[in-house]
Order: C-alpha cells, then sequence, then structure tokens
C-alpha cells in the first residue's frame, strides 16, 4: 500500500496514535530492518496502513522533519564536537554560514551558560565531519578564516555511551530514572567499505520523500544501487554486524514549533561533567544509563572547560524538570563513587540540524570551492 496525503489527518506529535508510532519510530528500530514500516506497527499495535498514512502525514507537515535510515557516522568518517570562539557581531552571521554553506557540519547550536564559566564565551558549537583520509583540523582553520572565528576547539568522541532521539518516549521519565546496567560503551573505530558497499549506503542512507513511505521501501532504492533486492539486504545486514548502520527513524522538529504551533521541547542541554583520567569509561556508563539522555559521550574539552571529559545531552519542555535531572545524575554519580571535579550546562538557543555529509567525493568539491574561497583570510562574516 501507498501511502496517500490526507489533510484531514491530525499531524501533531501529541496525538494519540501519533505518540504511539512515533515512541517506536524515533529511535527504537535498531540497525537495518527489511520491513521497517511493518517493524513500527508491530511493536506500536498500530495497523500498518495507519503508520503509513500517518507517517506520510507528519512528513508532509514537517511535524517529522526526515525520514532515514541513520549511520554510526563516527565509523566512516572523522568526526567531532566543535566549539567555536567568534566576535559577539560575528556569531549570527557564523551561524548561517556553517548551517547553510558547509555541508560536513550537521548541528549547528548557539549555546549560553547561566553565568560566566569556563568556556563560556564559545557560543557557537557545531558537529562536524570530513571522510577519511581528510583533516577536521583543516576544515575547522578553513571555515576559522571564512567566519572570522578566534578560536576552536575539536572534540572528537572515544566513547559511545547513548544515542537516540526518543523525544515522544522521554517526556514523562521521571528524574533519576535509569537503566539496571550501565550503559555498554561503544568504541569509534574507523570502518573501511567496498565501492558496492558505498554505492548501497549512499542510497540507503537519503531521507524518504513522502512518497516513498510505503512497504517494501528497500525495492526502488536497490534498484537504484544497480543490485538485486537479496545483494542490497546482504550488505546492509553486513553494514549492521559492522556497527555502520545506527537505526531507522523518523526525526521530529523538535526545535521549533510545528505549523499548529505545538513544540515537542523548549530546552536542550549539554551537561559537562569533568572525572578522573581512568575513569571515563566507568563514569561514562552511569550517566549513559539515565533514560533522559538522547546522547553521551567521551569527550576530551580540554583547559579551556576545565578538562571537561564526559558529555551527554537531554532535551524538555521545561528548563527545571531538566535540572532536576542533571542533579539526579550528579547524585548517581556521588553515590557511585565517582568524584567530578567541575560539571557544567551550556543551554541550547538557536538551532538547525541536518545529516553531516561524509562522500569523498563531495568533499573534494567543497574544498576546491572553498580552500580558495574570496572570503577568506578577511573574517568578512
Amino acid at each position: 500500500m501507498i501511502a496517500s496525503p490526507n489533510d484531514t489527518l491530525p499531524t501533531e506529535h501529541n496525538d494519540p496514535i501519533n505518540a504511539r508510532i512515533l515512541a517506536i519510530s524515533e529511535d527504537k528500530i535498531a540497525g537495518f530492518v527489511r520491513e521497517p514500516f511493518a517493524e513500527i506497527a508491530q511493536r506500536s499495535g498500530v495497523p500498518v496502513a495507519t503508520v503509513l498514512e500517518r507517517i506520510d502525514a507528519m512528513l508532509r507537515a514537517g511535524t517529522v522533519r526526515r525520514v532515514r535510515q541513520t549511520l554510526l557516522a563516527t565509523n566512516l568518517a572523522n568526526g567531532a564536537l566543535v566549539a567555536w570562539k567568534a566576535p559577539p557581531e560575528k556569531i549570527d552571521a557564523a551561524f548561517d554560514w556553517m548551517s547553510q554553506r558547509d555541508p560536513f557540519s550537521g548541528h549547528v547550536v548557539l549555546r549560553s551558560t547561566d553565568a560566566v564559566t569556563p568556556g563560556s564565551e564559545y557560543k557557537l558549537w557545531t558537529t562536524l565531519k570530513v571522510p577519511q583520509g581528510f583533516s577536521l583540523q583543516r576544515h575547522g582553520e578553513i571555515l576559522s578564516e571564512i567566519v572570522g572565528a578566534e578560536h576552536f576547539r575539536l572534540m572528537p568522541a572515544k566513547g559511545i555511551f547513548a544515542l537516540g532521539v526518543g523525544h515522544v518516549r522521554r517526556k514523562n521519565v521521571e528524574a533519576g530514572s535509569r537503566a539496571a546496567e550501565p550503559a555498554t560503551m561503544i568504541v569509534v573505530q574507523p570502518a573501511v567499505l567496498t565501492e558496492k558497499e558505498w554505492t548501497v549506503l549512499t542510497v540507503l542512507k537519503r531521507e524518504f520523500a513522502p512518497e516513498e513511505i510505503r512497504a517494501s521501501p528497500w525495492l526502488a532504492r536497490a534498484a537504484e544501487a544497480g543490485v538485486s533486492l537479496e545483494e542490497f539486504f546482504a550488505v546492509a545486514d553486513d553494514l549492521t554486524k559492522r556497527k555502520i548502520i545506527g537505526r531507522f527513524s523518523t526525526f521530529l522538529e523538535h526545535v521549533k514549533p510545528s505549523a499548529g504551533g505545538v513544540r515537542v521541547t523548549r530546552f536542550n542541554a549539554l551537561f559537562h561533567w569533568a572525572v578522573p583520567l581512568g575513569r571515563e569509561v566507568e563514569a561514562g556508563g552511569e550517566v549513559g544509563r539515565h533514560e533522559i539522555l538522547t546522547h553521551c559521550y567521551w569527550r576530551e574539552a580540554g583547559p579551556e572547560f576545565r578538562n571537561v571529559n564526559i558529555m551527554a545531552v537531554a532535551h524538555g519542555t521545561d528548563k527545571a524538570l531538566l535540572l532536576e535531572h542533571k542533579a539526579a545524575i550528579d547524585r548517581h554519580l556521588a553515590a557511585s563513587g565517582i568524584p567530578v571535579s567541575y560539571t557544567n550546562v551550556f543551554w541550547g538557543g538557536r538551532s538547525e540540524i541536518k545529516p553531516s555529509e561524509i562522500s569523498p567525493l563531495i568533499y573534494l568539491q567543497w574544498l576546491a570551492e572553498n580552500e580558495g574561497h574570496p572570503e577568506r583570510n578577511r573574517g568578512i562574516l
């Protein structure tokens, strides 16, 4: 069945049926699934025809901003969280340039702290990925010259403890709720792909258009890749085993209000902790087991941020409640015997979120256009 547009269908995330679908479709479909919409239907208890028409309607309405098979791109490209220090008068233009003209910068967020703290002068935060064989440092230098940044700090992930979305599912999580066991760290390690694997992966990861929300969605993608459906499945299954494929996900528009004025979240909190050297895996496991967190990483933030090494992200509609979640995590770390020498919260403001490009060919084209950029060396932004 091919879902067809229907203007009468509810499209807000808090509609009861949509909420049941989204509680599964946001981040519960792990790895590659041959019939992802049927899997969402089975796990949500909503008929597959309804799942198809509701996801189609939410995507067309903008409630869902994209539907796609995600990748664990940390294993396909060199990546880092980047904090940028730039003159206040250049921050907004720098945000615009990175969000609109750099396909390798994914999340682009303006952040602030509740008080002047170490690193609070770093207002612009981005995620950055460059294909293997290229330099994150050089990319940062090119961007700095274009936008007039004074300094940037690269913070590659050394380990991943939590990586999901699940905004609808997390709305009612109580402060301190956590899994029965510590989170297991995913080690970041580069993977090498064959030409066929890159071909399949390129079409596999592309966002779904509304008309592609249908049963057997991979049939057309396999044809596009020039392989049989069974070959396509075999490559996708192998990439899942190698921890290159992440999850099949419907991404809510959680930064901006919907067409009806409804917000999924209002606050985006980046939590920082500095724990003793040698205890990062233990601390990350204890932090990452908390259910409120969409992301948790081991990253080295350096002296600019008082040597923070565990970072996590939580979203919510109530700032005070997010701080309660943070306090509960702090108490759990103390009860676990893990000392914290420094902690902080960076709040997200203006945000643009897009998948980071990882294609080497597209990166070479970008370099050709921007290494000799006429705006470089002038800090024009």
